[in-house]
């Protein structure tokens, strides 16, 4: 038997001026039924050798276009979910939450539309807190219940110490 590991991520929590998150669109492909809608911070696994900012200052670049200038933005949310079901090949992920103040901006990375779809990512939309808290359909978000942390983060001053979340 071998034993799996987690796979590390950093992801951003990137906020307007109107207090809006931007969060991509990821397809997941089953091998049973039909494709899963799931919304979710950018961001993405740390390379071998990479720090965590560097990584999430890639990621933000590749996949949205953000370039992060200045200092280092706040660690505000920790999830750690040990499910291999989650992850196929992992033994579960761990993310790591960083909050993102900008303008307003038209998401478009250096990531090719293809380069993307490699990565299930097919499209980025920004949301208000209300919407994401209040929404009905059948997409999920990650963290399933990202509207409560969301709406704390906006309504209080970013956490000292990172609050854990569950799936």
């Amino acid at each position: 038997m071998t034993s799996l590991e987690l796979r590390y991520s950093v992801r951003a929590i990137v906020l307007d001026e109107e207090d809006r998150v931007l969060l991509c669109r990821f397809v997941l492909r089953e091998a049973a039924g039909p494709p899963r809608v799931l919304w979710a911070a950018p961001g993405g696994g740390v390379d071998p050798g990479e720090g965590p900012l560097d990584a999430l200052r890639r990621e933000l670049r590749e996949e949205v276009g953000l370039v992060l200038d200045g200092g280092d933005p706040p660690h505000v949310w920790h999830q750690e979910v040990l499910d291999p079901g989650i992850r196929p090949g992992y033994a579960g992920l761990v993310n790591d939450y960083y909050l993102v103040r900008t303008a307003s901006f038209a998401p478009r990375g250096e990531l090719t539309d293809g380069d993307l779809a490699a990565e299930n990512i097919t499209g980025t939309r920004w949301w208000r807190a209300a919407e994401v808290a209040g929404y009905r359909g059948t997409d999920l978000f990650s963290p399933r219940d990202l509207g409560t942390p969301l709406t704390a983060l906006l309504t209080g001053a970013p956490p000292g110490r990172p609050v854990r979340l569950g799936l």
